[in-house]
């Protein structure tokens, strides 16, 4: 019984959590929510003034906000290439045309393809739906750059940790409150343990049906 009651938890934690998450798996590109002065730093043609506005800018709600930022200090290719590096993950059920085409290496076609299945549910979906176009890979690095809005009266704790910058502790108040009614009392309860900044931040991964 108690063999048996392991295997079944691994299971689960490789297989459902694998399910649940809602934002794509990402080991390379920067949030620029999140990182460091010195990792802003590091990337190509990004100077301290630069780094220092966008830290000033946070919570970033847009990659368009971004690219308003650096301006003319970067050239347009140059921009494509920091953008692969540096970027804020996109939801993919509201993002804009306009913000959807900064997704590094994306084709027109390709846009039209991540519009066409609208409303996502999951990223394991998405997987799906673009793999009919593109490789494993370029779907693996597609992902990077999105995610999915998680319900926050049903989601898993699994799905709440893949949030970027996500605590375990934070993942507890979220589930702690329970069921929410609007996203008021979503900002008035979270924001009895973080800043303003940081609810704005979180709230933009959240959804209630």
């Amino acid at each position: 019984m108690h063999i048996a009651k392991i295997i079944t938890t691994l299971v689960c934690l490789s297989v459902c959590h694998m399910g649940f998450a809602q934002v794509g798996a990402n080991a390379n590109v920067i949030n620029p929510n999140l990182a460091k002065k010195g990792e802003l730093t590091a990337l190509p043609g990004l100077t301290t003034a630069i780094a220092d506005k966008i830290i000033k800018a946070r919570p970033i709600s847009s990659n368009l906000q971004i690219d308003k930022i650096i301006g003319d200090n970067l050239s347009g290719k140059d921009k494509e290439s920091l953008r692969a590096k540096l970027f804020l993950p996109i939801n993919l059920n509201t993002v804009s045309d306009n913000e959807l085409g900064l997704v590094p290496g994306i084709s027109r076609k390709m846009k039209h393809e991540f519009e066409e299945y609208r409303p996502y549910a999951s990223i394991k979906q998405f997987q799906r739906e673009i793999g009919k176009y593109v490789d494993d890979k370029e779907v693996a690095r597609f992902e990077q750059y999105v995610f999915v809005p998680m319900d926050l009266n049903s989601a898993s704790s699994d799905t709440f940790r893949s949030i970027p910058g996500m605590s375990r502790k934070m993942v507890h108040e979220f589930e702690e409150y329970r069921p929410y009614t609007s996203m008021q009392q979503f900002r008035r309860e979270i924001g009895k343990y973080v800043d303003d900044e940081e609810v704005s931040r979180l709230e933009r991964y959240v959804f209630i049906k």
